[in-house]
Order: C-alpha cells, then sequence, then structure tokens
C-alpha cells in the first residue's frame, strides 16, 4: 500500500513532480543510496514474481470457460466503447471556434482554418488543425505539438497572432488526445509520438516546399520536440525549434517508483492510480484560464496511466543524457515560478546544447502554461520575433 500511495507522485497536470538532481552531490557505486535503490529494484521483482505467480495459480485453479463467445463480446464492447469515445470526442474537436473574431479584428477574413486527420504510427486517425493566413506571402510555418492531456484547439489564439503576421500553423493532436485515436489519455509510446510528430512535419513540407517549418512543443510536447530533432533527418527539415516548459527533468518523489513503473507498465499499462492527477498544482496565474483547461471535455483530467507516467520518465532520462549531443537551432521558454517541470534543467540543456544558435528566456514568477499566462500575448510575440530573426539570420 505504501508503494501506491507513493506513485501517486508520478503525475501532476502535465508531466510529474520535478525533483532537481545533480546538485554537486558525490555519489559512490557503493554508498548507502546505491544500495538502498538497488535493495529497492530487487524487492520490485520480487513483487512482481509474486504478483504474477498469484494470478498463475488463480487461473490455473479456474475452471476453464465453457466457450468462447463471452469473452469474445466483452472484448467487442469494450472496442465498441472506446469507438464510440473516439467518436464523442472527434465531433467535440470539430465544434471547436477555431477562428475567433472581435470587433477590432476580423480574423475569419483573414485565415483559412481547416481541420483533417492524419494517419500516423499504426494508422492511428490523428486530429489536425491549420490555420493559414489568407493575405500575404507565408513566411514560415509552426508546428505545433501539445503538453500532456491538452490538445491542438486551445492554441486558436495562439495561432491568430502568428497568422498576423504572416506564420502558417499547423497543429496535431497526440495518439488518446483530443479528436485522436486511441484511449483518452493513454499514451501507450511516446516513441510513436514523436515518430508521428516526424511523419507530419515530412507531409507539410511536402506541401508547403521551400516554406521553413518550426516545431513547438509544451511541456511533454517539448520533450517531444526535442527529441524528434535529434534525429538528422527531421533535423534537416527544420529551421528550429521552440520549447516552453519542456519536461526534461522528470524524477519520481521516491526511488520505487522509478524501480516499479517499468515493470507494471508491462503488467498493467492502463492501470490508474486514484488521484494521480494532481490537479491543485496551478499552472497558470489567470484563474480564468484555469477554469476553461479544467472544464474543457477535451482536456484529460483523471489519473495517469502507468504505461504514460513510464513513457514521461523514460524519455525525461534519455534526454538528460543527450543535452551536449543537441545541434539544432532552438528556443527555450521557461517561467522561473513552475511547479509542474524544471526551469533549472531548461538551463541546463541551453548551457550545454553544442547548437550554433540557441536562446532562453525565463520570466520571473510565471507558471507553467505559458502561452496561458496572463502576459500570453508577450510571450507569444517573444516566440514570433525570434523565428523572425532566425529566418533573418538564415537568409543573410
Amino acid at each position: 500500500m505504501e508503494g501506491a500511495v507513493q506513485v501517486e507522485e508520478l503525475t501532476s497536470g502535465a508531466s510529474g513532480r520535478i525533483i532537481p538532481v545533480f546538485k554537486n552531490v558525490r555519489r559512490s557505486v557503493f554508498s548507502s543510496a546505491s544500495i538502498r535503490r538497488a535493495v529497492i529494484f530487487f524487492q520490485s521483482i520480487v513483487l512482481w514474481f509474486i504478483f504474477h505467480l498469484r494470478r498463475c495459480r488463480q487461473h490455473h485453479h479456474r475452471p476453464p470457460p465453457p466457450s468462447s463467445p463471452s469473452s469474445k463480446r466483452k472484448f467487442s464492447f469494450r472496442r465498441r466503447e472506446l469507438e464510440e469515445d473516439v467518436l464523442r470526442r472527434r465531433a467535440l474537436a470539430e465544434e471547436i471556434q477555431m477562428v475567433k473574431s472581435s470587433v477590432d479584428d476580423d480574423w475569419s477574413s483573414q485565415c483559412h482554418a481547416t481541420t483533417s486527420l492524419f494517419f500516423g504510427t499504426g494508422r492511428n486517425a490523428l486530429f489536425c488543425r491549420s490555420w493559414l493566413p489568407v493575405a500575404g506571402e507565408i513566411r514560415g510555418i509552426l508546428i505545433i505539438i501539445h503538453g500532456l492531456n491538452e490538445h491542438s484547439g486551445r492554441y486558436a489564439d495562439f495561432a491568430r497572432q502568428l497568422n498576423s503576421c504572416n506564420f502558417g500553423v499547423y497543429a496535431m493532436d497526440w495518439i488518446g488526445h483530443g479528436g485522436s485515436d486511441g484511449l483518452h489519455g493513454y499514451v501507450p509510446s511516446l516513441d510513436h509520438v514523436v515518430a508521428d510528430t516526424g511523419s507530419f512535419l515530412e507531409k507539410i513540407k511536402s506541401d508547403h516546399p521551400g516554406k521553413p517549418c518550426f516545431l513547438y512543443g509544451h511541456s511533454t510536447g517539448g520533450a517531444v520536440v526535442l527529441k524528434a530533432a535529434s534525429y538528422p533527418y527531421i533535423q534537416e527539415l527544420l529551421e528550429g525549434i521552440i520549447l516552453t516548459s519542456p519536461a526534461l527533468r522528470v524524477t519520481p518523489s521516491h526511488p520505487i517508483v522509478g524501480a516499479v513503473a517499468p515493470i507494471f507498465s508491462l503488467v498493467a499499462p492502463r492501470y490508474q492510480f486514484k488521484g494521480a492527477n494532481k490537479r491543485g498544482i496551478p499552472v497558470s496565474r489567470d484563474p480564468a484560464a484555469l477554469v476553461a483547461k479544467y472544464t474543457d471535455p477535451l482536456v484529460y483530467t483523471g489519473p495517469m496511466r502507468i504505461r504514460t507516467g513510464h513513457e514521461i520518465l523514460r524519455i525525461s532520462s534519455h534526454l538528460m543524457r543527450s543535452f551536449k549531443s543537441v545541434t539544432v537551432p532552438f528556443f527555450v521558454l521557461h517561467g522561473s515560478a513552475d511547479k509542474v517541470t524544471d526551469p533549472l534543467a531548461s538551463q541546463d540543456l541551453y548551457n550545454s546544447a553544442a547548437s550554433k544558435y540557441k536562446d532562453i528566456k525565463l520570466y520571473d514568477g510565471f507558471l507553467h502554461d505559458l502561452l496561458f499566462e496572463p502576459e500570453r500575448e508577450e510571450i507569444a510575440q517573444d516566440i514570433i520575433d525570434w523565428m523572425v530573426r532566425k529566418l533573418s539570420c538564415h537568409h543573410s
């Protein structure tokens, strides 16, 4: 029971509880901490075997089912239930107003907004959006990869500001998010999200030959974008990447979580820990933005599933080891008061990356969802200005 309580701290809104590490602590192979972690790891293996043996015994003593039709009916019901939920979410995604015009700004006449389906890894249908300016030549294209549990429809205001500066915008809902296929809030593999991001970028480049493209990722989406850009064939297609509040140093609050997560993500990948969504951690200083987020039916607010949490820990661990090999041009933005992801990790990325063109901006006192803070327009303008400078540098 104690382990279950600790696992709840694996999640907090977007990615996980963050604990800064590597604070000049000298560790030895035979230190008490290392020995303790090893003991916990072996204990978790023993627990897994006990769990597995109990299931085997229960299965051995259980009388065989009279026939398979009942299990097939149950599977068919669950599949139909999942399909109905996807269709319901997709309908909600279609209903989102992509172009919000005001008296002073008739965006509807200046923007061509569309929705579509893109087929990603495993032929999963992924819900996509695009906002393209009608007048003037497109200077470049920004592709938005949203954060965990949210969806692309939340970025319509950001798209409006980008369109006003003649940047085209595309966005894609991950698997299990927004109007895309999959169990809501469940991510079986972030590597698949990385692959889908690369494939989506390739399609957009083919649709807009010669147009410079940028990838934007928020929170866990930032981790996805950074990993995608580490592949040379994807980096060649990019002018640069923008990361807001990236999930770069995500660690569980207790070593046993890290030891048990890989095992249980295989044994019970969809298992949810009650109360693990941690909605109490504020992600914006704008009360209206918080209400809008957590009353949005397309924003997943349920407990995180084990596999999803493990995938976040896994990609974070990979990126932490790879900072020095980062060569893609990037701009990382982070709020200094972010309690969901670690601003110090963004600083470490900036300090360690080998990229020749890189920038960082830390916003004093700002929280996690930077583009939903009261100063969202100024932050969006910082992103636009960086892209303009990067394009100017490229053409000079």
